[in-house]
């Protein structure tokens, strides 16, 4: 028997079909083993020898591979082709080794393949070759380095900034990305200006777009005119005057097709034109790579999806140039195939393009085999690919310079026509935003020296923009051009950021999180040089380099241990009062944040005490707000609503008055979160603040609906049970003969007793995750009618 190790049972069950009764396919479910999450997992003073453990989830899993391996004539290692998967070969043989499961004298052989077809995986096992040494000692020093940042900057983070999760070596320069942008924003002032907009029309009432650019034999800069005031006296200035074409400037402008995807670039436009996040661009991809059922039988669409290549193959580039030439004719098709170069630095070229496994397989041809998601990716990496090798678009572009008649105002008008579509035919790369979209106003034929006439001019307000908070897709994509991460790596960064609430998306965009910016100060006051952007890509190099033999990876490691060691032990040395001091002086503006009306000495004065000054404390649950005159005085406050902070009951905030009872009603915070809190018959009544309402969105409203829980609507009218509104930890929701039905918005506290039954009486549950637990009891796939209707029956 010839056994053929894979990563995924979804490529078991291809590779068996295709390489016939000779052959046993087993999945590893990835890795079998790793580093294990304690001290001494990396042996600093032996020469950094690594104690590997079986992981639990792959105990039973290597209880077969022994199995079979014991009874195999001819091993063949199928992981994946990268890092990655070359280390997950390296550790399955490794195991197998150890529990003697390998038949002295079998041989062991690894294949590679990009694609899963038959004539790729057939090829690949024609061509075997020995497990690459360079590539798992990279993979090795890669997680020895993660290993030993974790496990000596995390409980330095926790020490000495309470409140703090663990810290990583690629997701911190990620997170100081997002804190130096934030920082931008944050000293952001805006200037208000505003600019002369006119539309001309000529003799045929044509209409032509244009922006005053001299006035009065002046040139207008961006701040020329910063207020109404000018802007209307420009605008009464120029309106009355006669003016005619002065200049008409024509060119051709070729735009060239983009390369095809690469991890990076999928996720990035995925995100603009599709709205996935990368993770889930990475699950969906997976998915097309791994095979979907195709008339009964399991198909790979795409090629491997973690690579920085643009290469593509011969035999692939040659049914892309038929195919554009069968569908859009030899027009389409540049003068030669289109070479392109990976801008990223050490790509692995032999590698592919993330391109379709065979053209055979257009998009329209499979969509009723693909759930709606996977088409739309499967759509833009196809479209993506044909259009890299078809013709560059040709554009027109025309520049119009309409002048008053003593040449002191003149008005510009630009705009564009497309001549030839080119691969625009197919496809056209998203942009991050609106300014990067292309100009295509349209201009009418115009002639130099004709007459034209103001038909309307408007002054328009406009003010400065802080620089745009980061999406995933530019974050990846400044990561990328940074040296930062590799094509594996980009997802997991992105979801760590958010998983430990260093920072969280709206709507589309990165902001940090308070616990994001005190790490990130924290790090770059203590940890500089190791969140250093060229440090880290330097080492990403390194990385490169043992992986082409260019270094040794034990040299390596000793180099970045020895000061890192030193460095985290100095900074355990430091008092924490010194370090909550020194992160407070980089930390001022966002701290104190003022709306100029008031100064940073005022603004740190206590209120409490008045002779004391606000600054930045730690305590048992995190950073807070408090006075220097502690104990005398003990005046406290959040930093910035952050449910990390310890905010004592001594600051409760006052949301406002119940006119019904006249009573104030109170946002506190206890040991388990935040609440709601009002005085009902002496007694204080209390009401827990859901998860997904932050403490400074809660009205009057919200909060006397909260205090008002539970409470009965009525009786449902088939089962005559009666239907309670009641919430827990992660949102409201109806509870009808002992069955419940989440409503998952706020707002549906105050849900009718007519909503209600209807709702009850329509509900189709989610199935919940496995691993986390539902904040109400779950509910069954039955409805309470339903099971009324049973009884009845019975």
């Amino acid at each position: 028997m010839k056994l053929l190790i894979v990563e995924s049972p979804a490529k078991a069950k291809t590779l068996e079909k295709y390489l016939g009764k000779d052959f046993k396919v087993i999945s590893s479910y990835g890795h079998v083993r790793t580093l294990p999450s304690e001290i001494g997992a990396v042996d600093t003073d032996n020469n950094f020898k690594m104690k590997y453990q079986i992981l639990d989830r792959a105990k039973d899993k290597v209880k077969i591979l022994s199995e079979n391996f014991k009874k195999a004539d001819a091993i063949f290692l199928a992981t994946d082709p990268d890092r990655e998967g070359e280390a997950i070969s390296w550790h399955v043989l490794e195991v197998m080794k150890d529990s003697k499961s390998l038949k002295q004298g079998v041989p062991v052989n690894r294949i590679v393949f990009h694609e899963i077809t038959k004539n790729a995986v057939l090829k690949a096992i024609s061509n075997p070759r020995g497990l690459d040494e360079h590539l798992i000692e990279a993979q090795k020093a890669r997680q020895a380095l993660d290993y030993l940042v974790g496990f000596t900057l995390s409980p330095v983070l926790w020490r000495k900034m309470p409140g703090s999760r663990s810290a990583g070596r690629v997701q911190s320069v990620a997170l100081k990305l997002l804190c130096e942008r934030e920082n931008e924003i944050d000293k952001f002032i805006e200037k208000e200006y505003w600019s002369i907009n006119s539309i001309f029309f000529n003799t045929k009432k044509e209409t032509i777009d244009s922006q005053l650019i001299v006035y009065q034999g002046e040139k207008l800069e961006k701040f020329s005119i910063i207020n109404e005031k000018k802007a209307q006296e420009v605008v009464r200035n120029v309106r009355d005057l006669d003016y005619s074409v002065s200049s008409i400037k024509k060119k051709e402008i070729r735009k060239n097709p983009t390369a095809p995807f690469i991890t990076s670039t999928l996720i990035q436009e995925a995100s603009r034109k599709l709205n996935f996040s990368a993770k889930k661009t990475m699950q969906i991809a997976q998915k097309l790579y791994e095979g979907i059922q195709i008339k009964g039988e399991l198909t790979g669409l795409i090629t491997y999806i973690r690579t920085d290549s643009v290469t593509v193959s011969q035999e692939a580039l040659k049914e892309i140039i038929k195919y554009i030439k069968q569908v859009y004719g030899a027009d389409y098709l540049p003068s030669a195939p289109i070479v392109y170069k990976s801008k990223v630095k050490n790509a692995q070229e032999a590698h592919e393009a993330i391109r379709p496994t065979g053209f055979e397989h257009a998009p329209d041809k499979l969509k009723s085999f693909l759930e709606d998601d996977q088409f739309k990716l499967y759509e833009l990496i196809w479209k993506r690919t044909v259009a890299s090798q078809m013709a560059s678009a040709r554009l027109e572009s025309v520049s119009v310079e309409i002048s008053s008649v003593d040449a002191k105002n003149i008005f510009k008008a630009t705009g564009s026509t497309l001549i030839f579509d080119g691969f625009y035919k197919v496809y056209r790369e998203g942009a991050d935003s609106n300014e990067e979209n292309e100009d295509e106003n349209k201009i009418p034929k115009l002639s130099e020296g004709e007459m034209l006439k103001i038909q309307k001019i408007t002054p328009n307000q406009h003010f400065t923009q802080p620089p745009p908070r980061y999406t995933e897709a530019s974050l990846v994509k400044r990561m990328e051009e940074l040296g930062i991460g590799r094509p594996s790596t980009y997802p997991i960064i992105l979801s760590i950021l958010v998983d430990r609430e260093y920072a969280k998306i709206v709507q589309k965009r990165f902001f940090p999180e308070a616990r994001g910016r005190l790490v990130d100060a924290f790090l770059n006051k203590f940890f500089h040089a190791y969140i250093d952007y060229d440090f880290t890509a330097n080492l990403e190099d390194s990385l490169d380099e043992i992986a082409s033999g260019e270094k040794d990876w034990k040299s390596v490691l000793s180099n970045f241990w020895v000061l890192f060691k030193a460095t985290s032990d100095q900074v355990m040395e430091i008092k924490n009062a010194d370090v909550a001091n020194e992160v407070e002086a980089l930390l001022l503006n966002y701290i104190f944040k003022s709306d100029g009306s008031k100064d940073l000495a005022t603004l740190r004065q206590c209120p409490k005490c008045k002779d004391g000054q606000l600054g930045l404390k730690t305590g048992k649950f995190g950073a807070f707000i408090g006075c220097s005159n502690y104990p005398e005085c003990n005046n406290k406050r959040a930093l910035f609503g952050d449910e990390t902070s310890d905010v004592p009951e001594n600051n409760d905030k006052v949301i406002g008055v119940d006119s019904a009872t006249q009573k104030e009603i109170l946002l506190k915070k206890g040991p388990y979160g935040f609440y709601v809190e009002k005085e009902e018959g002496g007694k204080a009544k209390r009401a827990s603040l859901p998860s997904s309402i932050s403490p400074e969105n809660v009205s009057l409203d919200l909060a006397i609906s909260l205090l008002g829980l539970p409470k009965v609507l009525g009786q449902h009218p088939i089962i005559e049970q009666d239907i309670f509104v009641k919430i827990g930890r992660y949102g409201p929701y109806l509870e009808c003969n002992k069955q419940f039905f989440a409503l998952k918005y706020i707002d549906r506290v105050n849900i009718s007793l007519e909503d209600a039954i209807r709702f009850i009486d329509e509900y189709k549950p989610k199935a919940p995750r496995a691993s986390k637990a539902s904040a109400a009891p779950k509910s069954k796939k039955t409805s309470p009618v339903k099971a009324k209707k049973r009884k009845t029956n019975n």
